[in-house]
């Protein structure tokens, strides 16, 4: 072979090599980054080519899957109540993705995920038509029901949970949205989810896990929770060292209580029954911050919390000493999601361990066989059992006496905690009623409830979270008690 044949031979052989590099790597290396690709029409036309697995609560479908007229994807996504489940099951449409669960169980609801691989191969040798598995949920329809009606029109949220398990029982948040109207891919459901995306009350937030509130008063239990844990008290029925007025440290300005109510010396009983601002305030101050950090930090505070939707993190910052006896009232930068503070009583109620948040309680193969089952798991020791059980005493009488008497539910023990966050530059704003509780049966506690309510058509004087959020806890935790019967 001549010379210029070598090389025309040689080149010609390094541009083969070249193609069969190129086309290894386009097929193994990238090949899930490609099918991933949002211009990659191929794979979503796939995608829906068959009917969808379905969210199933209380062992039915919220969920269904209809067929598409005058489109290449052949079902598309509806709900039953959408704007009730929204905030659990989130949305699932043809041009704009998926979101929260069906996002995240996105493989289990379309078939494609490996646990499935065994129902993919028998079906290739059945003929039969590919389908879908389901996602068996924690949630409870009654209390749910109850959460989503007792908000009504006003914007808020409600999350419920078993203080034993850490199982999701309810998650609400108002306003919301139906997932249906934009889950196909036509110009009618562009539109409709332009219109959900500039409302101003923005009812595809997610208040529950998203939305960072003050918390107000429903945060002295982690303040006097920190109390007990720290021995800077033990006997809940003794007198404090709680002078009134009492003045904000390193500051003039005394730190006031709601009205004319018994603060000065209170026993921690007293100062949870009517909500002593002066007590808490300086027994915040009195631990200190890293203290008070410590302890929150043990109920959840301070992390993204994984359900397996994430949560915002909740926040207990580090701060100067009169911002932390503010915080310790649950004012100044101290910011709680629903979910976190529905952990705080969860935790209290159950002896003082804190149980990982969850809504996943089963994968279902299409044949409705159970590929996966969730193992309750511990998240953290948040107090000692005997330090959680005077904190339930303090807070039962709250609801026995004090300012959460609207929970109160007949034959049933409940422990709750009112509060009313002040919102905006200098309580500019309206307030946030909060109320946070628990209910026990002869078999333990069954669940616990956080609740928050953004009134914004209420009068000032009327908001409050004795008034506006603890009938809604009382009627989640019927709900969940009558559903056991």
């Amino acid at each position: 072979m001549n010379k210029p044949l070598r090389r025309v031979a040689i080149f010609c052989g390094l541009l083969m090599l070249a193609l069969l590099v190129r086309d290894n790597w386009i097929q193994y290396v990238r090949a899930d980054e490609l099918t991933d690709r949002d211009e990659n029409r191929r794979i979503r036309i796939e995608r829906y080519a068959h009917e969808r697995g379905d969210i199933i609560v209380d062992g039915k479908a919220v969920t269904g899957s209809v067929e598409t007229d005058g489109s290449d994807f052949t079902y598309k996504r509806v709900w039953k109540d959408g704007a009730m489940w929204a905030p659990v099951t989130g949305y699932s449409s043809q041009a704009f993705d998926s979101s929260q669960l069906e996002k995240l169980e996105d493989g289990i609801l379309t078939g494609n995920d490996d646990q499935l691989f065994f129902n993919r191969t028998l079906s290739m040798f059945t003929g039969e038509e590919k389908q879908g598995g389901n996602v068996v949920t924690t949630l409870n329809g009654d209390a749910q029901k109850a959460a989503f009606e007792g908000l009504g029109d006003k914007k808020g949220a409600v999350v419920a949970l078993d203080p034993k398990t850490g199982a999701i029982l309810a998650l609400a948040s108002t306003p919301s949205y139906d997932p249906s109207v934009f889950a196909g891919n036509s110009d009618k459901d562009s539109e409709a989810r332009q219109k959900l995306l500039k409302d101003k009350d923005k009812p595809m937030l997610n208040r529950a896990l998203r939305e960072t509130y003050p918390p107000g008063s429903t945060f002295k239990v982690v303040t006097a929770s920190a109390a007990l844990e720290n021995g800077l008290y033990d006997d809940i029925d003794a007198k404090t060292d709680s002078p009134l007025p009492w003045t904000l440290p390193q500051t003039s300005v005394p730190l006031k209580n709601e009205g004319d109510i018994p603060c000065e010396n209170a026993t921690l009983r007293e100062a949870l029954r009517v909500s002593c601002n002066t007590v808490f305030g300086k027994m915040s101050d009195d631990l200190g911050n890293e203290k008070v950090i410590e302890q929150a930090d043990k109920f959840g505070f301070n992390e993204e919390v994984f359900t397996p939707v994430r949560a915002d993190a909740s926040v207990y910052p580090e701060d100067n000493r009169p911002q932390n006896a503010m915080a310790g009232i649950g004012q100044a930068s101290n910011r709680a999601t629903p979910l976190q503070m529905a952990m705080v009583a969860s935790a209290i109620a159950n002896d003082g361990k804190l149980m990982q948040p969850y809504m996943v309680a089963e994968r279902q193969a299409p044949d409705l066989d159970t590929v996966y089952t969730h193992e309750p798991e511990e998240l953290s020791r948040a107090l000692s059992g005997e330090n959680a059980q005077k904190v339930q005493q303090m807070m039962e009488t709250v609801v026995k006496d004090g300012t959460g008497t609207n929970a109160r539910i007949p034959g049933v023990t409940v422990g709750g905690k009112t509060g009313t966050a002040q919102h905006g530059l200098n309580n500019s704003e309206k307030p946030y009623a909060w109320f946070i509780s628990y209910a026990k049966t002869d078999d333990g506690s069954p669940v616990a409830v956080a609740v928050v309510v953004e009134d914004g058509n209420a009068n000032r004087d009327d908001i409050s979270g004795g008034g506006l959020a603890a009938p809604i806890a009382r009627d989640v935790m019927k709900a969940v008690i009558d559903s056991e019967k």
